[in-house]
């Protein structure tokens, strides 16, 4: 779903700034509230994927290039006034990193859009790319996907008071903003919301602290990040009515590379990084953290 950037001085509550592993040890650098951190990853050394193209021009350059979104909070956001990203995508994507042989310093940063994404994977531009994306048929006919690592939904974020939305039967004639463009629109509509679209969803959440409009609607990760940046003031109702499957996107004749990472998934899913990532970024939220979801290898 389209977003766009937002102003980066009003989201340092989650500015976690999660270093991974460094060399043999590390642990990331915590924002000035975190109660719970991202781990640190241990980065593996020697590692070798024969028939890994992506690889073997990475380990060449000595750095990893990966692709996120930049203006999500608490999933994937750069801050700008001290070039740090932090969130629950960065984590995964460090994970992955650290299991690649790439410490957190050798790893490259570039904010894609989410209309550029298939172009930058196919393109060599990104090793690979972790922000919100979706896994569905038409990516797949042009890029690869790892994971998916996160089941997300299109949800509804309220003011913390209002008990008037429960889901998106109890939309109807409340006023629902989203994204211009986005998916969201044809999903909430069907039960008679009033929509209205911003350029992005930080002024979305403008309007629904104003009161302007009832809601905020958009996955319900995305809607995590605003909550616990407001916390105390907005809430997800958790009643998430679409599946989308976030899957890590690389080039789609890398299947050596495809399945290291899922085996990166998995063993960080195993060994609890995956839920304590998520505790330190999305579950700020107060939403708790669910299930992996099963990984889809092929």
């Amino acid at each position: 779903m389209p977003i766009r950037r937002t102003l980066a001085a009003a989201l340092a509550v989650l500015a976690l700034t999660a270093t991974a592993a460094c060399g043999k040890s590390g642990s990331p650098s915590a924002g000035t509230d975190s109660a719970v951190k991202p781990s640190g990853y241990t980065v593996k050394s020697g590692v070798a994927l024969d028939g890994s193209a992506t690889l073997a021009a990475a380990k060449k350059r000595g750095k990893l290039v990966i692709g996120a979104k930049a203006d999500q909070p608490g999933l994937g956001f750069e801050d700008v006034t001290t070039n740090t990203r932090t969130g629950f995508d960065i984590e995964i994507a460090k994970m992955v990193a650290a299991d690649l042989g790439f410490s957190d310093s050798q790893i490259e940063w570039k904010t894609i859009d989410s209309a550029n994404r298939e172009t930058a994977i196919a393109g060599g531009q990104i090793d690979y790319y972790v922000g919100s994306y979706s896994i569905n048929d038409k990516r797949k006919a042009q890029v690869s996907f790892a994971g998916p690592y996160y089941l997300a939904g299109q949800d509804l974020l309220v003011r913390k008071d209002d008990t008037s939305i429960t889901g998106p039967e109890s939309t109807k004639g409340k006023k629902v903003c989203t994204v211009t463009g986005s998916t969201s629109v044809d999903q909430i509509k069907p039960y008679g919301a009033d929509v209205s679209t911003f350029g992005s969803y930080s002024s979305c959440v403008d309007k629904l602290i104003t009161k302007d409009v009832d809601a905020v609607t958009t996955d319900d990760a995305i809607l995590k990040g605003y909550a616990a940046q407001n916390s105390g003031q907005l809430k997800v109702v958790g009643k998430p009515f679409s599946t989308e499957k976030y899957g890590i996107g690389l080039n789609k004749d890398d299947q050596v590379l495809r399945n290291a990472i899922d085996d990166a998934l998995k063993a960080h899913e195993d060994n609890g990084d995956w839920k304590n990532a998520y505790d330190a970024t999305l579950g700020r939220s107060g939403s708790p953290a669910p299930q992996p979801p099963a990984l889809e290898r092929y």
